[in-house]
């Protein structure tokens, strides 16, 4: 009875805090299906004038009982929020967002190294692939990190279902780990995923015909060099290393093995690779 009388309390209070339009607006999204609001909705509806919708949306997203996506499009809750603010979850914000701009995206990055169970660290915002925006942006409570990419690197996913009836779309096992690699320098993931491949090498026997697959798909030459000489010391079937060997374009030059050490090491010829992984800056 006492945990109901506090949220009674608290809708009560939420509710005195309002003004007569904010009361309006938040009854008007109660009676409406969908989880968005645009400009020219209330002006539409409610028969505002520009400058009250413009004012009112502008209050209740500072109060963070909705929360603006962009200028002029707003996710708003179903009922007033507990406690006074609305949290939209990270998915929602997310799909929101994409459809707005008509794009395409894909989670990967620590989120994906982390649903794999390859770290431990939790990631505080998400790492987003996708096809129209780049930049870090905070849309209410929940951080994105935005990384534009060629509608050619989308792809190798699984699309999931959220308890709420969300759909969205987050990088294969495959695609997790070229991306681990391919993108090395954002995640700080060298040498760290030369292990994880060896692990779900180890794991599952098939793995290997995945990943070769999504490395020829979107990895570039350095990481088709990089991922075909770990998996040739992993005694991977040579039907699977020739694949990868042609993709590879012709090039004079080597690469280290791990990319931020000191280029000095054994020279893998095949790969154009030199393996450098004993190797320290310091020597």
């Amino acid at each position: 009875m006492i945990f109901l009388k506090t949220i009674y309390e608290n809708k009560q209070t939420m509710a005195q805090s309002l003004g007569p339009l904010e009361m309006k607006l938040m009854a008007y999204v109660q009676g409406r299906a969908g989880r968005t609001l645009a400009a020219g909705d209330c002006t539409r509806d409610l028969g505002w004038s520009l400058v009250q919708e413009r004012n009112v949306l502008s209050r209740m997203a500072k109060k963070s009982l909705i929360v603006r996506v962009r200028p002029g499009l707003y996710l708003v809750p179903p009922r007033l929020p507990p406690g006074g603010r609305y949290s939209p979850g990270e998915f929602l914000v997310l799909d929101t967002l994409m459809k707005d701009r008509g794009g395409r995206y894909q989670i990967s990055g620590p989120n994906a190294f982390h649903r794999y169970h390859w770290t431990d660290q939790v990631p505080n915002r998400l790492y987003v692939y996708n096809n129209r925006i780049s930049g870090n942006r905070a849309i209410g409570p929940v951080g994105l990190s935005l990384i534009k990419t060629p509608d050619a690197r989308l792809g190798g996913v699984e699309i999931v279902r959220t308890p709420e009836g969300i759909d969205f779309v987050h990088a294969s096992k495959a695609r997790a780990l070229v991306d681990a690699v391919h993108d090395w320098s954002r995640f700080d993931t060298l040498p760290r995923a030369f292990d994880w491949i060896r692990q779900e090498v180890d794991r599952e026997d098939a793995f290997a015909a995945d990943l070769v697959q999504a490395t020829l798909a979107f990895g570039n030459q350095g990481t088709v060099r990089r991922i075909g000489a770990l998996l040739e010391r992993l005694d991977v079937q040579p039907p699977l290393l020739r694949r990868l060997e042609r993709g590879l374009g012709p090039s004079s030059s080597f690469i280290p093995w791990i990319a931020n050490r000191v280029k000095r090491g054994r020279i893998d010829k095949r790969w154009g690779v030199v393996m450098n992984e004993g190797v320290t800056d310091e020597e």
